[in-house]
Parts: C-alpha cells; structure tokens; sequence
C-alpha cells in the first residue's frame, strides 16, 4: 500500500465507485466516509475534478478531498430529495453546444445551452452536426449566428468528416471540452470521429422525428490522441435553468442584448410589454427587429432563472439546517449521562 497523498482526476463516475487517472495509471476510488459523508467538508466529486487520493493498494484507492473547479454544470441531485446540487461535470475550457440539422434543429434549445455555458464559466462553440443530410445548410447556421453573435458556429459530419479540421484550434494538448446536447445529434459519432475508432456505441435514430436513443449512459472522461479530453454524460441532455442559476441574469443581458436594449425605453415604466401604448418592445417586433419566438424565448428563460434561484437558495437553506441538526446531535449524544 502507498500511503503518499497525490493529485488525480476523475474519469467516470459508477455510483459510489470512480476511475481516477493517477500516476500510476487508471485506478478505482471510494470516498473517505469520514470527510465526505460524516463532516461533508467536500462536494461529491464528478467527471473532470481534481481529487487528493491516499492509501493507494494495487488498483484501489481512496479519495479525500476535492479540489476547487475553475467550471462546472450541475442539476438538482434526485437521490437527496430533491434538494442538494450535484455537479454533472467540472474543469472544462470549451462546451460544444451540438445541434443536428435535420428535423431536431432548435433554435430556442440552442439558446437555453447558450445561456448555461456562459454561466459555466467556459467558452461555448456552435456545432451544427449531420450537414451532409441538409441540402442548404447556410440557411441555419445563419439563423444561428444571429442568435449567437461572438460564437464560433461550425458545421460538421462525422460520416464525411466536413468541418472537422475546424475543430483543430480547441483540441490543444490539455484542453477539456464537454459535449452538450440531445440524443441523436451525433455526440458519440463525433466522438468516434475525432478519437480514429469506434469507442463508443452509435445507435440510429427514429425515422419519424429524428430523434435518438441515449448512447452514453454513465458519465466519462475520453482522451484523444492529441492530448484533449473529452467529456461525454448522459445528464448533459437535460440541463435546464434549474441546475444553474447563480449569476444567470447576467449570462441571458448577453445572450440577449438585442433585446435588452429596448428595456426602459417604453412611455410607461411599469410596462408589461403586452397591449401598452408606446411599448419598445412590441413596436420592435412589429418592425422586425425581433421575433416574437426570440422575445417568448427571453421571458421563458427569464422566468426559469428567477424560479431556480429561489429555488436554490431553499436547497441550500435545508441543506444548512439539516447540517447544523446533525452538529447538534453528535453534540448531544457526546454529553455524558445523556444517553
């Protein structure tokens, strides 16, 4: 047994059992029950963290710490009824935002993973999967640059490898990205693509609404032969407002500055953008200069982030509540003559 503490990360996650890389290559890990569970002075680790590891046997170790991330996506964890975090994945640079342009296009999809990946903390990039099945494919990336002003938009396929070299500039040695999008937009082919070989199961998609099956089903990390790492999950598919919310009003005042700048500039201050006269809003969707589907999509998104930071912040209230109960309990019963 090693006693000496090291530096790991996690590449997958299996309930209560993870793959960590480490020095001595791919080990298997169990959190420290005493740190983790009893003090909770540490999140539960996930794909992509940092964890100090100690008393290394052969191909187990134990994890004792996780270490601060630099970006994470988390959601509402459903295994503590519903009221604690769980982080999803950490440490990344780049999201790829994926969207297929067959009959699974969205533009309002595309926004909402827009909004969540400038809260993140990473920088976001447009892959517009499946160009070889469209015969004018200009005509979405243009509807999407219009709604992504500032984000790199490029148009793939894994079958022909179009745009893949594009790709190049964000796949450095020591890079991390994280795939975000629906089942069947072609993650796992992508992923097969640029690793040179079929690491991961690609199943086909519904004829009726070119809709897929979900192919990843435990998250991991995959490293490329370039040297950047690639993390795939499940539960990217079905992030909402809801799993990050802390300083999304300044994530959708970017997304959404078109908008935006028309606010304050009705006759009335109390103007509810609906039937008022001299509404900035209203008589900017009546010149064209915004779509009424881009407004429903800004109250929507404001709405969903106003419900999730009350939302968290009760999480976090019971969280702090149930933790100073159990402080007062191991107190308690420590007290001689109690029990």
């Amino acid at each position: 047994m090693i006693e000496q503490k090291q530096t790991a990360r996690i590449t997958a996650v299996h309930r209560e059992q993870y793959d960590i890389t480490t020095e001595q290559g791919i080990l298997h890990g169990k959190l420290k029950t005493s740190v983790y569970y009893a003090k909770e002075e540490y999140p539960f680790p996930t794909v992509g963290d940092y964890v100090v590891i100690d008393n290394v046997d052969n191909d187990y170790c134990q994890i004792i710490e996780t270490l601060p991330r630099k970006s994470y996506f988390s959601r509402v964890d459903p295994g503590h009824g519903g009221y604690k975090e769980q982080a999803i994945a950490a440490n990344f640079d780049t999201v790829f935002i994926m969207q297929s342009l067959n009959q699974n296009f969205n533009l309002r999809r595309i926004e909402r993973y827009l909004a969540l990946t400038w809260q993140s903390g990473a920088t976001p990039v447009g892959i517009l999967t499946k160009v070889d099945l469209v015969d004018e494919p200009e005509i979405q990336i243009n509807e999407v640059e219009t709604i992504a002003a500032g984000v790199d938009i490029v148009a793939t396929s894994s079958k022909t490898r179009a745009g893949l070299d594009s790709l190049e500039k964000y796949l450095q040695p020591g890079n991390t990205c994280v795939f975000l999008g629906s089942s069947g937009v072609g993650k796992s082919s992508l992923l097969n693509a640029l690793v040179g070989q079929d690491i991961m199961e690609v199943k086909e998609i519904r004829e009726d609404d070119a809709r897929g099956r979900h192919t990843t089903t435990h998250r991991q990390l995959v490293e490329l032969p370039c040297g950047t790492y690639i993390i795939d999950t499940p539960g990217m598919r079905e992030l909402g407002m809801l799993e990050q919310s802390e300083g999304m009003d300044d994530s959708l005042s970017d997304l959404f500055e078109d908008i935006e700048s028309y606010l304050g500039m009705c006759k009335f201050s109390d103007c509810k953008h609906e039937t008022e006269p001299g509404c900035a809003i209203t008589g900017a969707i009546k010149a064209g200069e915004i779509t009424p589907e881009r407004w429903e999509s800004y109250q929507k998104l404001k709405r969903e982030a106003l419900y999730a930071t009350n939302k968290l912040q009760a999480m976090r209230a019971r969280t702090k509540e149930s933790k100073e109960l159990a402080t007062w309990w191991r107190q308690t019963k420590s007290k001689k003559g109690i029990w």
